[in-house]
């Protein structure tokens, strides 16, 4: 007899554990448990019967894998935060006893815990991390704007903003940055770091100091910034911690690749003057003298030198050489600069030709052309544009940019530079121009701020009239489409004159094309007038497509009958999509609210058959058997009441 099977004990109940299960194993709170499962990317399950993995029972519930509970169960983070639950107790009781010393000596050992692990774990290779940093980067720039309150600290804000500096930077010093799109909710950016598409959102940047002359206006933007009482930033700040040390490993990596020293030092005087990125100092790392030595020291051996090497010793080791062994062809090992790998053509399809690409021609591929599009010009930005966005912009593809003093300090030049070639401004025009702003304006390019992102989508400099100051600007549409039929930015403005033809090549094709149409219309125009008429209920439109029956030749009584199969056919559409509805509204629904359902589904219809006579009183309503004794007396009422008129 085989081993009889416990209910519970296999199958979907012993895969799954409840969430209120896996607290009670792992002796944690709920907010705890919530924290570890954020930081192992753990999530709720949904098994396929959950009423198997419940055993038994119908409560709502969220379930979890069992191995990814056991696999917390052994985490290290779980035993700090026990540690620092254990340490919340004692500092307040030293606390409470006025133990000062005591409390000095607990806060200074305080129990702290570190997710390298964690990042080493969730991500085994550096192409992984930088795949998954999109949501990272958006929640750094988004915690980098917001004022600090009592749940999030200056010190965390702070964090934030040197995080979204340092990648501000490596954008601007790798030039990789690809796509730009100025969106209501902020501004979205996409790069290419390490053959990957890294796309984020910066918010916009709303002013949150004013003077003190409106300090009741800077209290009402303060609040209109605040996060929302909604919103729970316990589960955010959880997903910021593991950000930061996620972005403090991937920082590190690419400033190393890129030959800079991570982080990059801050000049505390270029801060406080308001430099924002530019209080940073980017600097290249040099290696160490020994290294250097090591390197000029070591003599250069070729690949050829290696092969005839290693042929001698393996010559040498052998008692009797083979007599078919040549030890001396060293003409069969070309040098190392001529190898290349010679593609070869296909033996069963001698037509296709090899397309198998090489190291040495992956080397030789072009590199896009459009990331120094701004390399010959020189802007000023006016002190109503973004100073933060367009810096990046122009930083990105190889330009030069100035800004006022009211922007912030760490200008490389001034507004009187005769080397600016572009003005950014986002004003209309005045009219009371100085003979120096005239002259200006001569000497430089005024254009609004679309035209720099429009470029950068385009790949190339367009036409400045478009974009002129005080001008209507073209549509700004998204340029991440990848469907067919998107906007495609490589197509300038300038060439939409191009694509249209001259009307006398088109005008046999049109009357070609006009005939087939006629032809179709008049074959057609009866199911045509049919759908229209079925659709809307409207005398108008219903005499609209008998007019164009008439017109077309169609017999009035073969439309008309087309015209009552299309109603009939609604109507059957309409009632069949109600009652599958209602029983899909039916399945969803528990056993007891279905029966509840229908008893209150039958009480309408029992109350719809009820006659309900015009002279309502409480007996009819009390006895329903008399409503036909009452209609009767209605109806003679209304007899009499005929005759005093007429005599």
């Amino acid at each position: 007899m085989g081993r009889l099977k416990q209910k519970g004990k296999a199958g979907a109940a012993k895969a799954y554990v409840t969430r209120s299960s896996a607290v009670k194993k792992l002796q944690c709170s709920l907010a705890d448990f919530r924290r570890l499962c954020i930081l192992k990317g753990i999530f709720p399950r949904e098994p396929r019967h959950k009423k198997r993995a419940n055993k038994g029972s119908t409560a709502p519930t969220s379930f979890y894998y069992a191995k990814d509970i056991a696999y917390i169960a052994h985490e290290p983070v779980l035993n700090k935060l026990r540690e620092h639950k254990a340490f919340a107790k004692k500092i307040s009781r030293a606390l409470g006893r006025g133990e000062w010393s005591t409390a000095k000596n607990l806060e200074e050992n305080k129990p702290v815990y570190r997710l390298d692990h964690i990042i080493k774990e969730r991500y085994p290779s550096f192409i992984d991390a930088v795949r998954d940093i999109d949501d990272a980067l958006c929640m750094i720039f988004l915690f980098a704007s917001l004022p600090s309150n009592p749940r999030v600290s200056p010190a965390l804000i702070e964090n934030c903003a040197r995080l979204a500096a340092e990648w501000q930077l490596y954008i601007m010093h790798t030039q990789s940055l690809r796509k730009v799109f100025l969106s209501i909710k902020g501004v979205y950016y996409q790069a290419e770091v390490m053959d990957q598409n890294v796309t984020w959102l910066v918010p916009y940047q709303f002013p949150q100091n004013v003077s003190y002359l409106f300090e009741s206006v800077s209290m009402l933007l303060k609040l209109s910034i605040q996060i929302p009482s909604d919103v729970d930033v316990r589960v955010m700040l959880t997903f910021l911690e593991l950000y930061q040390t996620l972005l403090g490993f991937v920082f590190f990596k690419l400033y190393t690749d890129a030959g800079l020293v991570y982080p990059p030092p801050l000049d505390s005087g270029k801060d406080e003057s308001g430099a924002g990125v530019g209080a940073f100092n980017l600097r290249t790392a040099n290696p160490s003298p020994a290294t250097e030595a090591l390197k000029s020291d070591a003599p250069k051996v070729s690949s050829k030198e290696v092969r005839q090497t290693i042929k001698n010793i393996t010559a040498e080791s052998s008692s009797v050489p083979p007599a078919d062994v040549d030890v001396d062809r060293t003409d069969s090992f070309p040098d190392a600069a001529d190898e290349e790998f010679v593609p070869q053509t296909s033996k069963s399809d001698l037509d296709v030709p090899s397309s198998l690409p090489t190291l040495l021609s992956l080397s030789s591929l072009p590199k896009p052309s459009s990331t120094n599009i701004f390399a010959p010009y020189t802007f000023w930005l006016s002190r109503e544009s973004s100073r933060s966005i367009f810096e990046l912009l122009i930083r990105s593809f190889g330009g030069r940019i100035g800004w006022p003093v009211s922007s912030g300090g760490g200008s490389p030049f001034t507004e009187d530079d005769e080397a600016i070639t572009h003005v950014i401004i986002d004003r209309p025009a005045a009219r009371g121009d100085t003979a120096q702003e005239r002259e200006r304006r001569r000497q430089r390019k005024y254009v609004q701020p679309q035209w720099v992102v429009d470029c950068i989508n385009a790949g190339k400099i367009l036409l400045e009239d478009l974009y002129a100051q005080g001008k209507a600007l073209p549509p700004h549409l998204s340029p991440f489409g990848e469907r067919d039929g998107a906007y495609d930015p490589t197509i300038g403005l300038a060439n939409v004159g191009n694509l249209l033809v001259d009307d006398a090549e088109l005008s046999e094709d049109s009357q070609e094309a006009e005939n087939i149409e006629m032809s179709e219309l008049e074959e057609g125009v009866t199911s045509m007038a049919a759908l229209t008429v079925a659709a809307a209920d409207d005398p108008e439109a219903l005499r609209a497509a008998e007019l164009a029956a008439e017109a077309a030749g169609v017999d009035y009584g073969a439309f008309e009958k087309e015209v009552q199969k299309k109603q009939q056919k609604q109507k059957q559409d309409a009632v069949v999509d109600g009652v599958g509805e209602e029983d899909m509204n039916k399945i969803l629904m528990s056993k007891r609210k279905r029966q509840l359902y229908e008893r209150m589904k039958y009480g309408e219809r029992k109350r719809a058959t009820e006659v309900r006579p015009e002279v309502t009183g409480w007996a009819i309503l009390t006895f329903p058997q008399h409503a036909k004794l009452a209609e009767k007396r209605t109806n003679i009422e209304k007899d009499r009441r005929r005759k005093v008129r007429t005599s």
